[in-house]
């Protein structure tokens, strides 16, 4: 009785010193470290990851070692104060063409690194970093849709010589036709537009009025596609700032979280990602006198009044030639010594800039910055937050030649030039997002996070490990092999999934050590029972772990479904702490279970007993 194949326990094995070995990188530590590659995905060949490396190390950076993984060059540091100054050497020596990235290279043995093997991925609380927040204005993003409807409904009636008049109220889009027998033509074209829009006619004595409204469907599909674009847009900002390992995901309603590990620049980080930059083209009002026009504070029919960078007025025609959303891709370069943004546009901007030119050649053509900005305004004795937009022209040239889709935009800063090629190759944002929370946290801080949570760790599964030996004896020291056994393949699963442990993962981990061994008190107490009942040592061991079996399932099962709601509806650390108890459930009752019985009957399995230590 109570005797396992030779294959149970072989298997048993394995899969112990399979967890071991994938756990094994955690012991070793990581490096400050910066990750090198060329932009947009590339791969260093072997000649340019030597030249690199010989750059860098003629700048003196100060890097204690290179290596060369997967097209990518790593140099490791000895401090993380070395780490940022060597970051900025590296990003002035190498330029715009190489992406550097702050991140922790493990520590662990090159065979290790060989099987693929790596440690656990901390979360921002204990690697150090960035944590943003961010809020997405859903009325403007509605106001957008509705001021591109009007736009659409203006043109498909200009198209048609159908005299109109479109303006946005509300969240309605109002027309009015001043001839009622172009009626049913004009419901037509507006219908053609979105077919779903909700569109209603009134006929009155001077002409035909359409009202078009936004269904609910339209309303919730644009704002779940503002929220999409603009994680999206986030997430390639991310990318083109150089940052390792970043979270950027949809938290709730209308709010998106962005996590950047290795970041101690604030300011910079939260410039790019909540900056709503875009580019407008348009043509500048010939004949027009913009003095004349700033001071009588309003501009000619037509026209639209702008400030250039140094504050003169500017008369600009008020149709857009091209906007930012039909970039498709922007550098920073230089045009004759001057900074300066290449410029590539899709399909249709093309079709329009090769328009535009071939109709104006010669005459003067502007470049407004737009920028929305977010500011906290007095009213009514109350705070409160307002949106800005602000327009500004960068540049105005004379059209000397056709051309469609790629230009250059000059008039810039080198930095201007450089957050500006950023900002555009990035893509806009569909609506404006504020900030609504920001934390930094230090490396050394999120080294004392580790520290102290494994402090706690230790303490907790040291308590545990001396109540069971002294009150079950050498079946409680069983169930602390057991409880070891649990804590390593948790630690190997969290590896292998690279899932992100965090201050609330550690408390995860304390709970699940200090509830894995609740089975094994379980299976203690019922072949304590067994005992006193008269039963034979090996029957009370067996009938302890079968019959207790149940109910450790039971509990479990019910802790489990917990776990999932929590991941299910949680965000954010309450994500991973569900995702460690999860995991740390089925280990628990693995080791508990299978573990603790394997040892059980390799020790007083098939053998002849008085009596036995529990």
């Amino acid at each position: 009785m109570n005797r396992n194949s030779w294959w149970k326990d072989a298997l048993v094995a394995l899969v112990m010193v399979a967890a071991l070995l994938v756990a094994l990188p955690n012991l070793f530590g990581e490096d400050p470290a910066l990750q090198i590659s060329v932009k947009e995905g590339g791969k260093l060949g072997d000649g340019q990851l030597q030249e690199v490396r010989r750059t860098l190390e003629t700048a003196g950076l100060g890097f204690t070692s290179a290596n060369a993984d997967d097209g990518r060059l790593t140099l490791r540091f000895d401090s993380v104060d070395t780490q940022l100054k060597a970051a900025d050497k590296a990003r002035e020596v190498l330029g715009q063409a190489y992406v550097v990235a702050l991140t922790l290279a493990p520590r662990m043995p090159g065979w290790l690194a060989v099987l693929g093997l790596r440690p656990m991925s901390l979360g921002l609380d204990l690697r150090g970093g960035v944590h943003f927040l961010f809020q997405v204005d859903m009325d403007k993003a509605i106001a957008q849709r509705l001021d591109r409807y009007a736009a659409d409904f203006s043109k498909a009636l200009r198209d048609a010589r159908i005299r109109r008049n479109v303006r946005v109220e509300g969240r309605t889009v109002r027309v009015e036709i001043t001839d009622a027998a172009d009626g049913k033509e004009a419901e037509k074209l507006i219908r053609e537009v979105d077919p779903n829009l909700d569109i209603r006619r009134d006929d009155t004595a001077t002409g035909v009025t359409f009202t078009a409204r936004m269904t609910e469907r339209l309303i919730i599909e644009r704002q779940n596609f503002a929220i999409e674009q603009n994680t999206v847009t986030l997430r390639n900002r991310v990318n083109e700032l150089g940052v390792s390992e970043p979270v950027v995901q949809r938290q709730g309603v209308d709010r998106i979280v962005v996590q950047l590990p290795g970041v101690q620049d604030p300011g910079q980080a939260e410039r790019v990602l909540g900056a709503t930059a875009t580019l407008e083209f348009r043509l500048v009002c010939a004949g027009e006198n913009p003095l004349d026009a700033a001071q009588r504070g309003r501009a000619p029919v037509g026209c639209e009044l702008f400030k250039d960078r140094v504050g003169a007025p500017v008369l600009l025609n008020r149709r857009t030639i091209v906007t930012g959303d039909q970039l498709v891709d922007a550098a920073q370069t230089f045009a004759e010594g001057m900074p300066a943004v290449s410029v590539r546009l899709d399909a249709k901007g093309g079709r329009d800039m090769l328009e535009a030119t071939k109709a104006n050649l010669n005459k003067p053509m502007a470049v407004v910055f737009v920028e929305q900005k977010r500011e906290r305004v007095e009213r009514d004795g109350q705070m409160v937050d307002v949106t800005r937009e602000d327009k500004e022209v960068i540049n105005i040239a004379t059209i000397r030649g056709v051309f469609s889709n790629n230009f250059q935009v000059t008039g810039l800063e080198v930095n201007e030039a450089r957050d500006l090629a950023l900002l555009l190759r990035a893509g806009s944002l569909a609506a404006p997002i504020y900030k609504v929370e920001e934390r930094t946290i230090g490396p050394s801080l999120g080294q004392d996070n580790i520290d102290k949570g494994l402090r706690a760790l230790l303490l907790g599964l040291a308590l545990v490990v001396v109540f069971m030996g002294i009150y079950y004896k050498a079946f409680g020291l069983v169930a602390d092999v057991a409880l070891l056994a649990n804590l390593v393949l948790l630690v190997a699963l969290l590896s292998l999934l690279q899932a992100s442990l965090t201050l609330p993962g550690i408390a995860g981990i304390v709970l699940t050590l200090g509830m894995a061994v609740d089975a094994n008190v379980l299976i203690n107490e019922r072949v304590r029972e067994e005992l006193r009942n008269g039963n034979s040592p090996q029957a009370s061991i067996h009938a302890g772990y079968e019959k207790a079996f149940a109910t450790i399932a039971d509990s479990n099962i019910t802790t489990l479904i917990a776990g999932l709601v929590l991941f299910a509806f949680g965000t954010g650390p309450i994500k991973g702490f569900a995702v460690v108890l999860c995991l740390g459930i089925l280990t628990s009752m693995f080791t508990a279970v299978v573990v603790s019985r394997t040892l059980v009957n390799a020790i007083w399995g098939g053998r002849k007993l008085s009596g036995i230590p529990v």
